[in-house]
């Protein structure tokens, strides 16, 4: 009876794409320039299954901002913040049903990197609107991150997110905002000495810093323009069989199976882990030029794909952790399954055995992700003189220009800053340059 059971768990958990493989045709569509191609797949994926709706909609956030319509993607970026902070308090009865499947099974509530850029992308999207809340945004970076941090001390006191590294971005745009308002200049050179700590090969720190400690934003009759690239292609999860681990499991089911009635099942299927993987990029920044004269080229200001590998290998013991625990869950399960029905025969035993590799071997890892970020953000401010100006930017393999220039008309405002950002995923801009109104 117990059998019969155990082969509809295993049937009702085969079949079903992962997230990576759909996340393939994304990233294409969308890396590709194709973005209503990319709006439509992650449309159609929204009414597929439930527990992947808040991740996906941060792929449709990328998309609006692509679009030009960053005042949408601030609202779809809103409503995943508040949806992951929610997540946050844990479900004791979905985590046992991963126990039982895979974390697949689980409402994806993100991971610790992706949290913390929902906030820098909110500033960023609140900047190139109405700005009204871009400050509110780029304080919420440095606090989700403490938050985040203060959280990762398990019971014995370990904490491997210690490890982190601040993420500058919403530090500086609180210094420009603070700047721009030509008497804040005491705040401006704080958030701008933190960016200065937090990310040390970040260039016009120190010409930033001096600036500020000038109480100057600019002279008379001129404007500033800050220009965002979103460079490379992002950073994503794949699935990978962790040998080592199994191993070790092999090990305990030998010691086990020496010690009991019945045997466990044998250790063939290798434990599935998701892995970040960051994606190999030629583009390294963007050079501008502002009427026909070149003014320099874009600094990063967060690595993402650098945050997000870090991250992983700080917390991967425990992501192994969790893995084990379900692993051990199933065969306990199937150990029990065998003294309930009182087996005594090898070809009953062979069939749970049977059943209970089955079970392990359909398990997936967790490859759901924020699959459309960028794999830097990049900045530079530009002092120009008020009124129409039309900017260039060419992307940029070390020092020499590849690919398509692509141009914008922005108009500067004297004492005031305009924001512009353009996406280039790779030799050429994705989407539209999207430019501040007046915040």
């Amino acid at each position: 009876m117990l059998v019969p059971l155990l082969v509809i768990l295993v049937a009702g958990q085969s079949g079903c794409a992962t997230h990576a493989d759909r996340l393939t045709s994304i990233r294409g569509a969308y890396y590709g320039g194709r973005i209503d191609k990319a709006r439509n797949i992650v449309s159609e994926a929204l009414d597929e299954r439930e527990q992947d709706r808040d991740v996906l909609k941060l792929e449709r956030a990328m998309v609006e901002l692509a679009e030009g319509n960053p005042q949408q993607a601030e609202r779809t970026l809103r409503e995943v913040r508040d949806r992951f902070d929610f997540l946050e308090q844990k479900d004791v009865g979905e985590s046992v049903l991963a126990n039982f499947k895979d974390d697949n099974t689980l409402a994806y509530s993100g991971e610790d990197y992706e949290k913390v850029l929902i906030r820098c992308f909110l500033a960023l999207s609140s900047l190139m609107h109405d700005g009204i809340d871009s400050e509110a945004y780029a304080l919420q970076v440095a606090d989700k991150q403490r938050q985040i941090i203060h959280a990762g001390t398990d019971e014995e006191g370990n904490n491997p997110k210690l490890a982190y590294q601040q993420v500058a971005l919403g530090a500086y745009i609180q210094g420009a905002l603070k700047e721009v308002t030509h008497k804040d200049y005491d705040e401006a050179q704080k958030a701008i000495q933190l960016v200065a700590n937090w990310e040390p090969q970040f260039e016009f720190a120190s010409d930033d810093l001096q600036r500020v400690k000038e109480g100057r934003h600019s002279e008379k009759g001129n404007g500033v323009l800050y220009v965002f690239g979103l460079i490379g292609e992002g950073p994503y999860k794949e699935e990978r069989a962790e040998v080592p681990a199994s191993s070790a499991l092999l090990i305990a089911d030998r010691i086990l199976s020496a010690t009991n009635k019945h045997s466990l099942p044998p250790t063939i299927a290798p434990i599935k882990v998701p892995v970040v993987v960051r994606s190999p990029n030629r583009i390294t920044g963007l050079r501008v030029k502002v009427d026909g004269k070149k003014v320099g080229s874009t600094a990063t200001i967060t690595d993402i794909g650098r945050m997000a590998l870090e991250q992983y290998e700080a917390v991967f013991p425990r992501i192994m952790a969790r893995a084990v625990v379900r692993r051990v869950v199933k065969k306990g399960s199937i150990y029990a399954a065998k003294e309930i029905a009182d087996v005594d025969s090898p070809l009953a035993e062979f069939a749970f055995d049977a059943v209970g590799t089955a079970w392990e071997a359909i398990e997936a890892a967790d490859t759901r992700c924020w699959g459309l970020l960028p794999d830097q953000i990049q900045v530079l401010r530009i002092e120009l003189s008020a009124g129409e100006h039309s900017i260039d930017l060419s992307p940029l393999s070390g020092q020499k220009a590849y690919g398509e220039t692509a141009s914008q008309r922005v108009l500067i405002e004297d004492g005031r800053n305009t924001y512009l950002m353009a996406n280039f995923p790779d030799s050429k801009l994705v989407g539209k340059i999207v430019v501040s109104g007046r915040p």
